[in-house]
């Protein structure tokens, strides 16, 4: 993208005035604007919103991106609020019962995944009736990434997740939101292969996104957080370890990690050079990937995705899919331990320069024979080095069986905003 020139800006003209918080749905007209049939049944409107998609998701504070990496961090240790003013921070830091319904940045994962899945179903229902059926093609797979996504966050934090978009709706298991993520990306998929996506669509979206590649990685990752080891597997050996996936910034669209977390705001940091992990969870000594995504400048500061402006944040890292392959052989109904040791193996020596983004640990080999308990030791500690602030370190602590007591909490309340509005909200997790 170039600066000053945003597609994530040019689009907003085209966008329908929805506000869509938790589960009431309202509109607001502007005589002025483009209505919603319009934008709808036309390529260029149906591009606008899905634009609009993966500008709400990447950018800014109330965007699901920033929202998750914080939550997440602030609750498994991996990060510390800075500023005590902020309030909702400072909260997830207490963590227990001090997380309640009020919390603006669980609201903001809630709201904005909603928002997101409603205006991504939109895209995909109408683009299946545009006479080109490659930029057809383009429009729902892109929508499909996002509504994943949405998806995909919601059922990492609350234990049940809604069955649909609109009002009074009803909840699903979190196991069946990773499902409903899995079915959405399958269908993409399935488009893709029958309709290859044109080229006039990619210059139409924000540069940085390979739309086949995520579609699959997203896959393996869901796959394995729903506990389908044989598929997660299968859908990590179609993903392309050379290839980059990315959020892009722009002069219009800033990196939402440096300039909310580490510029002027200051908001949030790392906790340590430990990246918060202890006793046989904490990073070797010459782990390359330390000074990597930390700096020390009088206290330790966030480096990596999060060091500049402009700076490209991945969509998913080639060593998560790496270590889903490690974790699936070593979880599946006759392990392959050896097959486990092989693929982790390939992330403790992996070098910066072999790594499209730099993350290498540049490690020795693990060398002897490891049982299954101490695999999966092994792969959690390197998933939480490996996949430092990329919002998944919650979902890895209950899947490992990591002590309650070093995490803040477990699951998270229902925003105030969808019980008030939802008779079917479930109740508040205990912890």
């Amino acid at each position: 993208m170039k600066n000053l020139k945003s597609k994530y800006i040019g689009y907003a003209f085209l966008f329908t005035s929805v506000t869509f918080l938790a589960a009431c749905t309202k509109e607001y007209l502007n005589p002025n604007a483009a209505t919603s049939g319009d934008v709808l049944t036309s390529a260029k409107g149906l591009t606008g919103v899905t634009v609009g998609l993966q500008k709400n998701y990447s950018t800014t504070r109330a965007g699901v991106l920033y929202a998750s990496i914080t939550l997440n961090g602030l609750t498994t240790n991996e990060l510390i609020s800075i500023n005590t003013g902020n309030t909702n921070e400072e909260r997830l830091v207490a963590g227990g019962v001090q997380v309640d319904g009020t919390n603006t940045v669980l609201l903001s994962i809630w709201a904005t995944s909603n928002k997101i899945i409603y205006d991504a179903d939109n895209v995909i229902s109408n683009a299946a009736t545009l006479p080109d059926k490659n930029y057809a093609a383009g429009l729902i797979a892109h929508a499909s990434i996002f509504k994943a996504l949405a998806l995909g966050n919601l059922s990492e934090y609350w234990e049940r997740v809604p069955a649909s978009t609109g009002q009074n709706v009803s909840f699903i298991s979190r196991v069946e939101g990773y499902t409903k993520a899995i079915a959405v990306i399958d269908n993409a998929l399935s488009v893709i292969s029958a309709n290859p996506i044109s080229t006039a669509f990619f210059s139409n979206i924000p540069s940085g996104i390979d739309i086949p590649n995520t579609l699959n990685a997203l896959k393996a990752r869901y796959a394995l957080f729903a506990g389908n080891y044989p598929l997660a597997l299968t859908s990590a050996n179609l993903v392309d370890l050379t290839k980059r996936s990315t959020f892009t910034y722009d002069a219009l669209n800033l990196n939402p990690i440096f300039e909310i977390a580490t510029s002027t705001n200051n908001v949030i940091q790392p906790k340590n050079l430990s990246l918060g992990q202890t006793g046989v969870y904490v990073p070797d000594a010459n782990d390359a990937r330390i000074p990597f995504y930390t700096v020390v400048n009088t206290t330790v500061r966030i480096n990596g995705f999060g060091a500049s402006t402009f700076a490209q944040i991945p969509v998913y890292l080639p060593g998560e899919i790496t270590l889903i392959k490690a974790e699936a052989y070593a979880r599946q109904a006759t392990p392959n331990l050896n097959g486990a040791l092989t693929e982790l193996n390939k992330v403790v020596t992996k070098t910066a320069a072999a790594d499209p983004f730099g993350v290498g640990a540049a490690l020795p080999a693990l060398n002897g024979t490891y049982t299954q308990a101490e695999l999966f030791d092994l792969i959690y500690k390197h998933r939480c080095i490996e996949l430092f602030m990329s919002g998944l370190k919650l979902e890895d602590m209950r899947r490992f069986n990591q002590p309650l007591a070093d995490r803040k909490r477990n699951f998270f309340p229902y925003p105030f905003q969808e019980r008030d509005n939802n008779p079917n909200t479930p109740a508040d997790p205990a912890f």
